[in-house]
């Protein structure tokens, strides 16, 4: 449960559960544009064999931002791990993480997010709300 106030209060808890969201829907978007960039890996596989696609992979920038983030991503976990509890820190931030990312891909990838999505975003967001509560 989420405590009341303070500096290990709900604001600090919701900082740390943020900061792992963030990071983790970054560094996924990021990583998912630089794989659409790249191209078919198959492909790339075919023409150039084995040491073509990891070259392709390895020579975009975005994948390496988005591997930042998901650094990022991990070790603030860990950091919220270290100062709030696992009942509350795994199905926050994996459940919140899920939202954050239909809205990203939706807006920044331009990817189809059907009703069926939104509506499990919705009732996603309700059990997070429960949870803390």
């Amino acid at each position: 449960m989420i405590a009341p106030a303070g500096p290990d209060g709900f604001w600090a808890q919701a900082a740390m559960i943020a900061a792992v969201v963030l990071c983790s829907t970054t560094g996924e978007v990021l990583t998912a544009a630089a794989m659409k960039s790249i191209g078919d890996l198959d492909e790339i596989r075919a023409k150039s064999g084995l040491a073509g696609a990891i070259r392709a992979v390895l020579t975009c920038p975005l994948f390496f931002f988005g591997v930042g983030f998901l650094a990022l991503a991990f070790f603030s976990l860990l950091f919220a791990l270290n100062h709030l509890p696992l009942s509350l820190v795994a199905p926050a931030s994996a459940s919140l993480t899920l939202v954050t990312n239909a809205i990203a891909g939706k807006v920044f990838l331009k990817e189809n997010v059907d009703r069926r999505r939104w509506t499990a975003a919705v009732l996603v967001c309700i059990g997070v709300y429960l949870l803390a509560h």
